[in-house]
């Protein structure tokens, strides 16, 4: 009866193994994907300059509508 025990013991241990093994390289891809280099959106200071003025124009607008200082 003690063997019955002990090679459950075994094929479990074998099983959590390998599902270790298998998260371990589902969390190595995903690292390696989360660190990928991306082009950080380098290529849009010009329309966020744009954009800004567009917001600061609004801003001297309503300033003068409501005659407050934002």
């Amino acid at each position: 009866m003690a063997t019955k025990g002990t090679a459950a013991k075994t094929v479990s241990s074998a099983v959590t193994s390998q599902q270790d093994s298998n998260v371990e390289a589902r969390l190595k891809a995903l690292e390696a994907k989360a660190h990928t280099p991306c082009n950080g959106g380098g290529g849009d200071a010009d329309r966020i300059a744009a954009l800004e003025a567009k917001v600061d124009a609004l801003i001297k607008q309503i300033n003068k509508k409501i005659k407050i200082d934002l």
